[in-house]
């Protein structure tokens, strides 16, 4: 896919367990995206669950929802919330108190498809797991990108989640393998990056390493894009580069074994 196909664009963001920093990924993504001068809309898919407004600091902005549109209270663009620091970035926020089929196939499709006529990125955070919001989600979107951490019922769940996204029509899904921890893959106590490449058999869009500003930037309403300083902001701001379709190579935290001349092989990007 070019640069310019890659323009407007649904992007839905998922993973088969809870808990691998979907969100988060989906959040610094956009905002990484942000501050490449691309107008991006996160969509929070999670229905009755969502957390993308905590993760951006962007909770007492919310006025109005998804479900406030697809009911006609507000238009949809009254019910977008624009960012307090990037003015590129806009959030569609879920319901709070909603049940998850509040939001069909349908109305997610119709949701995405007006964002994609003034946004130039729609990220879709799709509620973890294979039920109703995952699959209103994954109709609404074009590609996936899938988010895992290193371990192996993490892995196994993104699996499943690549051969459905596969049966339903998708291209061969990009993988985010989150909290990486190369100690532990050295010692042999958690999964590589190689070896959840190999179990897996898509791309690699990147991968970030265990980083504590992530869990700081959280609890902050504040993503690690923004950090300098932050080893994981600097492989999201990577991967927000790879996404917007710079022919860059993933950095990856260091591990022994030429894991980075594996990977890349593996890609079709080395000897």
């Amino acid at each position: 896919m070019t640069t310019e196909q890659r323009f407007k664009t649904v992007y839905v963001v998922t993973s088969g367990k809870g808990g691998v920093g979907k969100t988060t990924v989906t959040a610094n993504l956009g905002a990484g995206l942000a501050l490449l001068g691309h107008r991006t809309v996160l969509v929070d898919a999670d229905t009755g669950l969502r957390n993308l407004d905590v993760v951006l600091g962007l909770e007492n902005r919310v006025v109005y929802d998804t479900v406030d549109v697809v009911r006609g209270r507000c238009s949809l663009r009254q019910a977008l919330v624009r960012d307090k620091r990037l003015e590129n970035l806009y959030l569609l926020p879920a319901a709070q108190r909603e049940d998850k089929t509040a939001i069909s196939v349908d109305d997610m499709r119709s949701i995405c498809s007006e964002l994609k006529k003034e946004f130039d990125y729609v990220l879709v955070d799709s509620p973890a797991g294979i039920e109703h919001g995952f699959r209103a989600a994954a109709a609404a979107a074009e590609r996936a990108v899938v988010v895992t951490t290193p371990d192996v019922t993490a892995v196994r769940d993104a699996d499943r989640v690549i051969q459905l996204l596969t049966l339903g029509g998708h291209p061969r899904p990009w993988l985010v393998v989150n909290r990486v921890r190369p100690r532990l893959a050295r010692s042999g106590d958690a999964l590589s990056v190689e070896d959840v490449l190999d179990i897996l058999r898509v791309d690699l869009l990147g991968a970030v390493p265990e980083d504590e500003a992530v869990i700081v930037g959280g609890n902050r309403g504040s993503v690690v894009v923004h950090e300098a300083s932050s080893p994981a902001g600097r492989a999201l701001r990577n991967i927000a580069l790879r996404l917007a379709g710079e022919p860059l190579p993933p950095l990856l935290p260091e591990e022994r074994g030429g894991l980075v001349r594996s990977v890349l092989k593996a890609l079709g990007l080395g000897s």
